[in-house]
């Protein structure tokens, strides 16, 4: 067992959970290396401070620099927004640090190219947070689709909706400005990410994205509110995708439904423990779609806990991150969704984002 001293850059939402998973992943999954809260850095002393003492780091700063070029620190979470993310990652693999960066992997597809590009240089561990895909019932999912189990996939329909800007009298923030914090840059690599993991690479598209409400209180907004797209799969398969941040009621919409050649498989996010399977076998009078209540049966459950239908939660996901970051780390060897993965799904971004201008179909080779 080999301690290992841990930098997080941003200490907001997502800073605050990669803290808490880099504490508890060593007695969840009783890891070979061990993450010590070395420092946190935020956009002022003040709030550096505040979360150096609510998260238990031995030191903070203001200057993610000074986070990076740290002798002490052996490896760099990055929860800041996504406009930093190129020159943090170009500093640390610089200095050979491994790098975990939260998606989007840059706030430009030019931005996720060059970080690929730096990490592979310098031949540094690199990884992108895509945690929804990590749940138990995704993870399950994944390999029944692997196994062959609904056979040939045929088709895919997937959404990230939420409704935190429905209400069009919510004041403008920050999440108004630049496409990077639309919904493009911010719920749909989620989903994207998602049918590249479940189904495989996307071949071509169309798209639809739209700014339902163009002013707010205190401002007006800048980039997009919902999308749709349709596109086609190397493997044949045809999709569609509906990504919102406007979707009235939806809270944590990350939703997919798989047709295949003898099955079906059905997952929402807010009922994250579930898995819906429909084998096509039996009586036609028998048949039907089954809950399957994940347990310690299901991949990365048991660490959690030993009863079935306990259930798992967001911040679990974020600790089976944590696991696999260390592990690449410990062997050497990246664990997937690397940065070059990450970029796979800026490119289809931005391949949405040109199809929605130019009202054409966009094939993926093109970027």
């Amino acid at each position: 067992m080999k301690k290992i001293a841990i930098g997080i850059v941003g200490g907001g939402y997502m800073g605050k959970a990669h803290s808490v998973a880099m504490s508890s992943v060593g007695a969840v999954f009783n890891t070979a290396l061990r993450p010590v809260l070395e420092m946190v850095c935020a956009t002022s002393d003040e709030s550096a401070q505040r979360y150096r003492q609510a998260y238990g780091f031995s030191r903070c700063t203001s200057d993610w620099r000074e986070l990076v070029a740290d002798p002490k620190v052996e490896a760099i979470v990055i929860a800041s927004p996504q406009e930093t993310h190129l020159a943090i990652c170009q500093a640390a693999f610089a200095l050979g640090k491994p790098v975990f960066c939260e998606k989007p992997l840059g706030a430009t597809l030019d931005d996720s190219k060059a970080m690929v590009a730096a990490a592979e240089a310098a031949g540094a561990i690199n990884m992108t947070g895509f945690n929804y895909i990590r749940t138990p019932a995704s993870q399950f999912a994944r390999n029944l689709i692997a196994d062959g189990v609904i056979g040939d996939v045929t088709w895919f329909r997937g959404e990230h909706t939420e409704d935190f800007f429905a209400d069009p009298e919510i004041p403008a923030t920050w999440r108004c400005e630049g496409m990077s914090n639309g919904t493009m840059g911010d719920l749909a690599p989620h989903m994207i990410n998602a049918a590249l993991a479940l189904i495989g690479p996307i071949s071509s598209l169309i798209a639809e994205v739209e700014t339902v409400h163009k002013n707010r209180p205190g401002g007006a907004v800048t980039n997009d509110d919902h999308a749709q797209m349709m596109c086609r799969f190397h493997n044949g398969a045809m999709g569609s995708m509906y990504f919102s941040r406007v979707a009235t009621g939806r809270k944590m919409g990350y939703a997919y439904e798989i047709s295949g050649t003898k099955g079906a498989i059905r997952f929402d996010q807010e009922d994250q423990n579930a898995l819906w399977l429909y084998k096509m076998e039996g009586p036609e009078a028998e048949r039907g779609f089954r809950k399957i209540l994940t347990g310690p049966a299901h991949p990365d459950y048991e660490p959690f806990c030993l009863g079935p239908g306990h259930g798992t939660g967001y911040q679990d996901q974020i600790i089976i991150e944590a696991r696999d970051f260390l592990q690449a780390i410990e062997t050497g060897k990246n664990v997937w969704p690397t940065f070059r993965d990450g970029m796979l799904v800026n490119q289809i971004v931005a391949a949405a984002l040109e199809s929605s201008h130019s009202k054409q179909w966009c094939t993926l080779e093109r970027l």
